[in-house]
C-alpha cells in the first residue's frame, strides 16, 4: 500500500481490546505528555511466513488454482512507486484469502491478471481505500464483482483516524508498522523487510472487514456503505486535467502572463522528459526550480545554472533542455501567451466573493452549510462524506427554478449523490434554500457603496 491510504486473510492474533490507563500526572508540568489509547500487540511475522513472490506463469497458474479453492471475501492491496516513477502503476499485489493463503505478485513480470480475476468472479474484494488501488489494478485486468472498503466504512461510522495502521489498532488491537509505505517499490528484488510489510497488510482485512461490518450494522450504515463502495467500484477514470501545469506549487504568486508562459513550457519539458524516463516529475525538476525560473527568465544557460534552484547536478546536466524551453516562453508573441486566470469553467465562483456577487447565494450556502453540518453531526460521519463542497456549492449558487424536495434531490444525483444522502439531505437542503434571504445592508454599507467611498474594513 504505497502513499496515502493502503489495503486481507485471517490474522493470527485477536486480543481483546483494552484501554490503557491513563498515567498519573506527571510532576515535571514541561515533561511529555504520556500517550493513552488502545493497546495493540505488534504484528510482526506473517502467520504463514513471507510467501515467495509470483513472477511466473507456473507460479501464478498455481496461484490461481489455490485462490479459486478458498472461501470467503478476497483481501486485496497494491503497491506503488508514487514519488519515484512517472505515473500511479502497480509495482506489487497482494492477496490473501481463507484456505488459498497469502500470495505476493509482480505485476511486471506477469502484467495479466485475467486468469486471477475470472477465479474469483462473484467473491468480495476487501481492500482500504480501494479507490487509490482499484485504477492501477485495472491495468492487470482484476475487476472485482464487488468490494469492502474498510477506510470508507471507517469514516462512515465516524472514526476520527482511518488509515489503515490506525483503523487495526482500534478495531483489531494489533498494530501494523507502516515504515515502508512511501518506498520505490519499483526496486527489484524487493527486500524482505518491504516483503513482510506488504503481506502483514493483507492478512488482517478480512477479519477487519468482519468486526467493521458488524459495526456498520449495528448502526444502521450497511447501505449506506454498500452504495459507497459500489461507486467506488464503477468510478470512471478522472477527466483530463485542463491545464496541469497551473498546478506548479507557487503559481499563483506570478503577476505577468509571460512568466506563467515560463512555467507553462518547463512543465511540459519536463512531463516529457519524466514521462520518456519514467520518473516521477518531481524528481526531474522541482515545482520551486520552475518558480524561480520564472520569476528570474533567464536568457542563457549560464544565467539559468546560478539560480539556487538549479545548483543540483541533475538539474544542471539537463539546463540546456530547461533554458530551451525558457526561450520558447520568451520568444512567444503577446496574443499566444497564457492568460493570468484559469479557463473559465461552469464551477461556482470561490464562496469569498459571493456576498457581494450574489447575496441571496450566498444566504442560501449559508443555511445549506448549517444543514449539512447538523446532520454530520447527528449522524456521526464527517461533512464531506455526506456530500461533497463542489455539489453543496452548485446546489447554492445555481439551484433548481422550482425550489422542492424532488428538485434538489435530481440535482443532487446529477452532481453525484447516492441515494442513501439524497434521502437524508434533499427535503432539508430544499426547506432550508427556500427560507433563506440575503442579509440586509447596512445604511453605512448602502451610503458608502452611492458615493463610492470605499468601505471600510
Amino acid at each position: 500500500m504505497s502513499s496515502p491510504a493502503p489495503a486481507g486473510g485471517p490474522a493470527t492474533q485477536e486480543p481483546a481490546l483494552t484501554e490503557a490507563t491513563p498515567a498519573a500526572p506527571a510532576a515535571n508540568t514541561d515533561a511529555p505528555e504520556v500517550p493513552t489509547g488502545p493497546v495493540v500487540t505488534p504484528l510482526t511475522t506473517p502467520a504463514g511466513g513471507i510467501p515467495p513472490v509470483v513472477a511466473t506463469p507456473a507460479a501464478l497458474a498455481r496461484t490461481v488454482k489455490a485462490f479459486a479453492a478458498g472461501t470467503g471475501p478476497v483481501a486485496v492491496d497494491a503497491e506503488r512507486a508514487s514519488g519515484y516513477r512517472y505515473g500511479q502503476s502497480t509495482y506489487l499485489v497482494q492477496l490473501a484469502r481463507q484456505g488459498a493463503g497469502t500470495a505476493l505478485i509482480d505485476p511486471i513480470a506477469l502484467p495479466d491478471l485475467s486468469a486471477l480475476s475470472e477465479a474469483l468472479e462473484g467473491v468480495e474484494w476487501v481492500l482500504h481505500a480501494a479507490s487509490q488501488d482499484l485504477p492501477g489494478l485495472r491495468e492487470q485486468n482484476l475487476l472485482p464483482s464487488s468490494v469492502f472498503d474498510t477506510e470508507v466504512a471507517a469514516r462512515i461510522l465516524g472514526m476520527e483516524r482511518v488509515g489503515l495502521a490506525a483503523v487495526v489498532a482500534e478495531v483489531l488491537g494489533l498494530g501494523l508498522a507502516k515504515e515502508h509505505s512511501a518506498v520505490d517499490w519499483s526496486t527489484r528484488p524487493l527486500p524482505e523487510d518491504w516483503l513482510r510489510y506488504a503481506a502483514l497488510d493483507v492478512e488482517v482485512l478480512v477479519e477487519l472487514r468482519e468486526q467493521i461490518g458488524a459495526r456498520l450494522e449495528a448502526a444502521g450504515k450497511s447501505e449506506w456503505a454498500r452504495q459507497e463502495f459500489e461507486a467506488t467500484r464503477l468510478a470512471p477514470p478522472p477527466a483530463p486535467r485542463v491545464d496541469p501545469w497551473r498546478r506548479v506549487s507557487g503559481s499563483h504568486t506570478l503577476r505577468q502572463a509571460r512568466q506563467l508562459a515560463v512555467v507553462r513550457e518547463l512543465w511540459l519539458a519536463r512531463d516529457e522528459n519524466a514521462r520518456r524516463r519514467d520518473v516521477a516529475p518531481g524528481r526531474v525538476l522541482p515545482d520551486r526550480a520552475i518558480i524561480a525560473a520564472a520569476q528570474a527568465m533567464p536568457r542563457s544557460v549560464p544565467a539559468l545554472t546560478a539560480l539556487p534552484a538549479f545548483s543540483g547536478k541533475g538539474t544542471q546536466r539537463r539546463a540546456v533542455l530547461w533554458q530551451s524551453a525558457i526561450d520558447r516562453a520568451l520568444a512567444l508573441p503577446a496574443n499566444e501567451l497564457p492568460p493570468l486566470n484559469a479557463p473559465r469553467t461552469d464551477a461556482p465562483p470561490s464562496p469569498r466573493v459571493w456576498a457581494e456577487r450574489d447575496p441571496l447565494a450566498a444566504a442560501r450556502l449559508e443555511a445549506a452549510r448549517a444543514v449539512v453540518g447538523q446532520l454530520a453531526t447527528d449522524h456521526h460521519i464527517p461533512v464531506e462524506n455526506l456530500l461533497q463542497p463542489d455539489a453543496l456549492r452548485r446546489l447554492c449558487w445555481s439551484p433548481p427554478t422550482t425550489i422542492d424536495e424532488a428538485s434538489v434531490a435530481e440535482l443532487l444525483r446529477s452532481r453525484g449523490a447516492r441515494e442513501w444522502q439524497v434521502d437524508l439531505l434533499s427535503g432539508e437542503l430544499a426547506a432550508a434554500l427556500a427560507a433563506a434571504k440575503p442579509a440586509p445592508v447596512s445604511t453605512g454599507a448602502a451610503a458608502s457603496g452611492a458615493t463610492g467611498a470605499p468601505a471600510s474594513r
